[in-house]
């Protein structure tokens, strides 16, 4: 039963270490205002996905509100961006052999860009409830892409974003499977949008326009999952 609830999870991990062992491979064959153009091109995909994922019907934008707000606070409390970071750059120094290493970099731009989204929570949720892996297999093919790319850039960083992608969508499925009864619509639509908005925060990230700690955001993914039962 395990087996088949994350099946999803597994063919996204197993497509990211395709696409970023690929994409290591032709980084050096990849000039840098290639490499760059190509990021501000995933960048910008990733502002059209992000912002796709906003229309939502039926939204209680004050429980959007409530959710980011109290999820920033929890976040900035566990402070979960310094402690993805310190784990990236504990990578980075054992495995490093110069100074000029994007290795934390590249995992956490990876980990946000794969784990965090609409495709990524209504796959879960669609693979937990009744085990249709289609949403995360299509956003497996798109991280197939997005991996190689990212890797020509941030190198084996990417890679190891590939457990990140096992361990967040196989859980979040599992979750889904194990809270089912009060995954109502509502809920999944607002933590849809919540997603959506932190993947636009992401591309800003990306872009070079922002330095959000996203991932000190990310459990405001989670509080409407309580907030749509009272409001």
């Amino acid at each position: 039963m395990i087996r088949v609830l994350t099946s999803g999870a597994v063919v996204n991990f197993a497509l990211v270490i395709l696409g970023a062992t690929v994409g290591i491979f032709l980084k050096k064959g990849i000039p840098e205002r290639i490499q760059q153009t190509l990021m501000y091109s995933v960048a910008l995909c990733v502002l059209f996905i992000g912002i796709k994922g906003l229309f939502e019907d039926s939204i209680n934008v004050l429980i959007i509100i409530i959710s980011t707000a109290v999820g920033a606070v929890i976040g900035e409390l566990l402070n979960l961006d310094r402690l993805t970071n310190k784990f990236g750059q504990t990578i980075e120094n054992k495995l490093s052999k110069n100074g000029e290493s994007k290795i934390a970099e590249g995992f956490v731009s990876a980990t946000l860009l794969f784990c965090v989204g609409a495709m990524t929570v209504v796959g879960c949720i669609d693979s937990g409830i009744s085990g249709d892996n289609a949403t995360l297999y299509t956003k497996s093919l798109i991280d197939l892409i997005s991996s190689a790319v990212l890797a020509s850039t941030f190198g084996f960083g990417v890679l190891l974003s590939c457990f990140s992608v096992l361990i967040i969508e196989g859980t979040l499925t599992l979750f889904a499977a194990a809270l089912q009864p009060i995954l109502s619509t509502a809920v999944i639509s607002h933590i849809s949008v919540i997603g959506s908005m932190l993947i636009i925060a992401l591309s800003f990230n990306m872009l070079g326009i922002t330095k959000i700690k996203i991932m000190n955001i990310i459990p405001a993914v989670f509080i409407p999952i309580i907030l749509c039962n009272f409001m």
